[in-house]
């Protein structure tokens, strides 16, 4: 990170909550950001936000993405969104967290959802199978 970057963080001390999401890297865009926080699957501090709340350096951002719940501790802010390496500087995740989504992890390479190997539309055989099953 150049001085610039650095300084550009240092100004920005506050920032919204969609906004920062979205610099993060953890939705492609602000809109996707709002969605999830409207839905109720984003916490600061424990406490359900709006969109326009402001996170500052020290806040515990919970987020549930899919199955996945991220724990992450606000670490800066910045006005734009970065290359990825530079985002990941603006939070730290919570060792808790870390944990909790590997072993979520080993669980599904144990325990893959039946029907995951499918892919497109069933051969011939396995359709006339399929409707033998339903006929009956």
């Amino acid at each position: 990170m150049t001085d610039d970057d650095a300084l550009e963080m240092a100004d920005i001390s506050r920032q919204r909550i969609d906004k920062w999401l979205w610099a993060a890297r953890f939705f492609k865009t602000r809109r996707l950001a709002t969605e999830a926080i409207e839905a109720g699957r984003i916490k600061l501090n424990g406490h359900p936000v709006k969109p326009a709340r402001e996170v500052k350096c020290g806040d515990l951002v919970e987020m549930k993405l899919g199955d996945t719940l991220w724990v992450v501790c606000v670490r800066g802010t910045n006005a734009q969104r970065r290359p990825a390496p530079e985002a990941r500087r603006l939070y730290e995740e919570t060792p808790e967290s870390v944990a909790h989504r590997a072993q979520q992890r080993e669980m599904k390479q144990m325990s893959p959802t039946p029907g995951a190997g499918l892919r497109g539309r069933p051969t011939k055989k396995a359709g006339r199978l399929i409707r033998g099953f339903f006929d009956r």
